[in-house]
């Protein structure tokens, strides 16, 4: 095997990156070389796990080829996995998603139909979390006094008032989308998805629950739901703090 760079030669190499005898400059310069090399090592170990997944190797068996806990691979390489599984399958699936997920779905495209909305984006998933207040994700966003009205009043100032809502051009729209059963989903409302998929994935879960689009929706800041999450006070920290309290309790009664 070719050994890595010695300390001694990355020192050298950061040096000269820095470009200056000032330490400061060239412990930027460490912190820019540092990132990069984690960013390496993380491809570069993903890209076995990926390879290991592939030929059929079990999540016990790669942890403990790495000496770490099954949790700890879905964490550390969750996105990297979510990505992967997201480019095999370019059109959402739903056959990981919990009842109510899936009930959330199928919510957020009757609310994109209702705002005239040609495509879900994830401000419309956000609203259809509140069809499932039972769920984890209803539980904590009532317990963070985040209201269904409250995401409603803010999805319409973002989208701005609607344009002839009943004129003729609206009614084909709805025509069209009730013709093909559903709207799909947009860029925005994909990435949600593929979202949800990682938390679920960092959780070590083998499904997709509220909990997961709930948390999902923090992983894009610029997402319309995370705006709004945000502007309503309901921090990624404190939702986080409500779900795995949750999730804990449900363990514990198990």
């Amino acid at each position: 095997m070719t050994p890595p760079p010695t300390l001694q030669e990355l020192i050298e190499i950061v040096r000269q990156d820095a470009g200056s005898d000032q330490p400061l400059d060239q412990l930027v310069a460490a912190a820019a070389a540092a990132a990069q090399l984690e960013e390496t090592t993380d491809a570069l170990l993903g890209h076995f796990v990926d390879r290991c997944r592939r030929d059929g190797r079990s999540w016990t068996e790669i942890s403990s080829a790495l000496g770490v806990t099954k949790q700890a691979v879905h964490k550390r390489f969750a996105p990297a996995l979510a990505a992967h599984i997201a480019a095999a399958t370019p059109s959402p699936t739903f056959e990981r998603f919990t009842d109510r997920a899936r009930h959330v779905v199928a919510a957020s495209q009757q609310v994109a139909l209702s705002l005239g909305a040609a495509q879900v984006g994830s401000e419309h998933l956000l609203l259809g979390l509140f069809a499932e207040p039972a769920g984890i994700a209803g539980r904590a966003l009532a317990a963070m006094n985040v209201t269904e009205d409250t995401v409603r009043a803010a999805v319409g100032s973002r989208q701005g008032p609607r344009q002839g809502g009943d004129d003729a051009g609206s009614r084909l729209l709805r025509d069209a989308v009730q013709a093909s059963e559903a709207p799909g989903f947009s860029d925005d409302g994909k990435r949600a998805l593929r979202d949800a998929l990682t938390e679920a994935l960092k959780f070590g879960h083998n499904y997709i629950g509220t909990e997961h689009l709930l948390l999902g929706f923090y992983r894009n800041p610029e997402s319309p739901a995370a705006w709004i999450l945000l502007e309503a006070g309901a921090l990624e920290a404190t939702a986080r703090a409500h779900v795995t309290d949750m999730l804990r309790g449900f363990q514990e009664q198990a």
